[in-house]
């Protein structure tokens, strides 16, 4: 299982995460923050999880690209 979650209100829009993982994330044209897709929500953080354990090494790029360190990425 691969667990990604994203503090989306301190997302600064720089579009890191978009750039190197598109499957997972893509930026907001409401606000300009980035968007974990398929996630739900819980007091500010949205989580994804999947079975597929090839988003693994992307998504974890994401994370370690991000300047405000919001998006972790956990695989059991």
């Amino acid at each position: 299982m691969v667990v990604i979650t994203l503090q989306r209100n301190k997302c600064i829009g720089c579009n890191y995460c978009v750039e190197i993982a598109p499957e997972q994330f893509q930026m907001s044209k409401k606000d300009g923050k980035s968007v974990l897709l398929h996630s739900f929500e819980k007091k500010g953080f949205y989580t994804m999880k999947s079975k597929d354990h090839s988003i693994y090494e992307q998504s974890n790029q994401a994370a370690n690209v991000c300047p405000v360190k919001i998006i972790t990425v956990k695989e059991s």
